[in-house]
């Protein structure tokens, strides 16, 4: 698929897919947020107490350890990824009882786990969280292009929902080892 310049199209041109209306109204697990999680967005985005407020119809105040990282939104982006990251998820069963087992398209030259790998639904509206680790590869595998973005995708599926959540991550380490050999090539290129 291509993007409206042809050319290959990513998550950033086309997101998490397209809609299915019949689907939509059956997706199985969904990443629910409220009022409280947008405030808290706001607050990792460092906007001040007085701008929040106008947002907010009761008193709020930031949390102390605010982040982006862990924003209960379907899609996982992590910028400048040095060693490695745990970013938290909750799910909500909004179908009927279910065991969801987790599929992961890994980025190129990056390593993800997802903990735990099933997760069982006994009833409509319970709740359960998950913890994806992303590391820089540091097997020998070539890693992620520097300054470049790579794409993967966490799949929770029953069999017959499949609740897709894109991954997307650039690495800092890489773009580290590259600005690091340009400055020891362009040094050795002076002597």
């Amino acid at each position: 698929m291509l993007n409206g310049s042809f050319v290959k199209a990513t998550p950033f041109s086309y997101g998490a897919g397209h809609i299915r209306p019949n689907r939509a109204m059956d997706p199985g697990l969904v990443y629910d947020l409220n009022v409280n999680d947008y405030l808290d967005f706001l607050c990792a985005l460092g906007y001040n107490q007085s701008t929040i407020q106008l947002f907010s119809k009761e008193p709020f105040s930031c949390p102390s350890n605010a982040s982006l990282l862990n924003f209960n939104y379907p899609s996982i982006t992590i910028s400048h990824l040095s060693g490695s990251v745990t970013v938290s998820r909750i799910v909500k069963n909004v179908g009927s009882p279910a065991v969801y087992a987790a599929r992961i398209r890994q980025p190129h030259g990056i390593s993800v786990s997802v903990e735990p790998n099933i997760l069982k639904f006994e009833r409509t509206g319970e709740e359960k969280s998950f913890q994806l680790t992303i590391r820089n590869r540091i097997d020998g595998a070539e890693g992620a292009p520097p300054g470049d973005y790579v794409f993967g995708e966490l799949l929770w599926s029953d069999g017959h929902h499949y609740v897709r959540s894109p991954i997307v991550v650039s690495s800092n380490a890489a773009m580290t080892q590259s600005t690091e050999l340009a400055v020891v090539e362009n040094i050795t290129s002076r002597t």
